[in-house]
């Protein structure tokens, strides 16, 4: 057995007699008529059985099928400018590969709660077919748009011997009886990545131990991080907005008939243009200021204080040059104030809050020495990391695009639990 057209390719096979394999996502009567909604994976289509041109027994099986039953469905393929493909199939016969009893999720409203319990099935609903198809969509053009400036992917471990942001964060492991940790962030060894091919970029799942409950956390969540041999601040700012715009366009070019089933409203999506906001994190301080809300300079913003920042602008913000206090030890100190750090995050409107996080990373030996001191990191376990300084140290920075919260922004989705096919929460490991 194997499917030689699927559902989202039927517009080829017009007046031809294909067979379909899929699952049974809806049906209704009318009379002498049966219709079947088939999803395949690829799409949904309506297949219509007219009791005359169909066996007795096989108008009969209609009635006993159920949701989710799995079949193998021939008939022609005809035109219906009514259907959202275009298109309907006039069944010719049928064949029950298996009938579903009792299939949990109905057309009804579940709690979240359930649904998560039933995430195995719940994926098969058309919102997370939707859903996954524009994760599927970023994830090709993340990579689409590294490859087109020569980027090479290099994969960085996810068991690591230290931490990258702080040890408050790592899950922890045994490793033949040493300490190890699943990775936060493949950042480090691609730094040495970049002294070896200047341009590279990793893409996998991270991991962070952060005991959140928001809308926008998950402790395992996938990332891609570029790193750029002589780039400084203004090269990573420059490549981050080109990426997020990228992604945006090639969102509302290839998936609008998605962002439509999710009832995306795309004008918020079609303001983001060139060029987005670069403001410092003293503006951005100043502006929450002005609009009253109470924050205290010096401390890194929560989901609060950027959700009422980004309410101010109509696109995504570029926050830069924060206290250092707020960064992590490899970040690089800004030359004309020592108490800033060279970093960068940007901010994702309507409440998105932090989907870029990076910089320039510092490329002196003796301050990066200082730095790992002063964050009471070992030197010997960040050796090699220090060898990058002693070797041909260049000027080099990047960062880190999280994949579930840019889906969820570009989604409109409420909860990052929908962007990822099987979501680990503070209080979920299952399914």
């Amino acid at each position: 057995m194997k499917p030689e057209v699927y559902i989202e390719d039927i517009s080829t096979h017009l007046g031809k007699e294909v067979t379909l394999y899929g699952w049974l996502y809806n049906k209704r009567s009318s009379g002498k008529l049966r219709f079947l909604q088939l999803r395949d994976g690829t799409g949904i289509i309506q297949c219509v059985v007219f009791k005359k041109e169909v066996s007795p027994e096989i108008f009969t099986l209609t009635d006993e099928l159920n949701q989710e039953s799995s079949l193998a469905v021939t008939g022609v393929i005809r035109e219906d400018k009514r259907s959202p493909l275009g298109f309907e199939l006039g069944v010719t016969n049928i064949e029950m590969l298996s009938n579903c009893i009792d299939y949990p999720i109905q057309p009804k409203e579940h709690t979240v709660s359930f649904l998560m319990n039933n995430r195995h099935l719940w994926l098969r609903s058309s919102r997370q077919f939707a859903i996954m198809k524009i994760r599927d969509e970023v994830i090709s053009a993340i990579n689409d748009f590294f490859h087109q400036r020569k980027f090479i992917l290099m994969d960085t471990p996810i068991i690591t011997p230290n931490a990258c942001e702080g040890t408050t964060s790592l899950f922890k492991l045994g490793y033949f009886g040493q300490d190890a940790f699943l990775a936060q962030s493949g950042q480090l060894y691609n730094e040495a990545n970049a002294m070896a091919f200047s341009k590279v970029y990793c893409f996998g799942p991270t991991f962070r131990a952060e005991k959140s409950k928001t809308r926008r956390h998950l402790t395992e969540f996938w990332m891609v991080e570029p790193e750029m041999a002589f780039y400084d601040l203004d090269g990573v700012m420059d490549l981050a907005e080109d990426l997020v715009l990228y992604l945006v366009e090639r969102v509302l070019e290839r998936q609008k008939k998605n962002l439509d089933l999710l009832e995306r409203d795309i004008s918020k999506l079609e303001q983001v243009k060139r060029p987005l906001h670069r403001i410092t994190y003293q503006q951005a301080v100043e502006k929450l200021e002005q609009v009253g809300h109470a924050f205290k300079y010096g401390e890194d913003f929560g989901g609060e204080d950027e959700t009422v920042l980004t309410q101010q602008y109509d696109r995504p913000i570029l926050v830069h040059r924060w206290p250092r206090q707020c960064k992590a030890f490899y970040m690089k100190k800004d030359p004309q104030n020592s108490d800033l750090a060279m970093g960068v995050d940007v901010l994702a409107p309507e409440g998105y809050g932090e989907i870029i996080g990076g910089g320039q990373r510092e490329d002196d030996y003796q301050t990066l020495l200082e730095s790992l001191k002063k964050h009471d990191l070992s030197e010997e376990d960040f050796f090699w990391y220090l060898d990058l300084r002693k070797y041909g140290s260049v000027p080099h920075g990047g960062f880190g695009l999280g994949l579930e919260r840019t889906v969820a922004w570009l989604c409109g989705t409420h909860h990052v639990r929908e962007t990822i096919p099987f979501p680990r929460m503070l209080e979920r490991i299952i399914p």
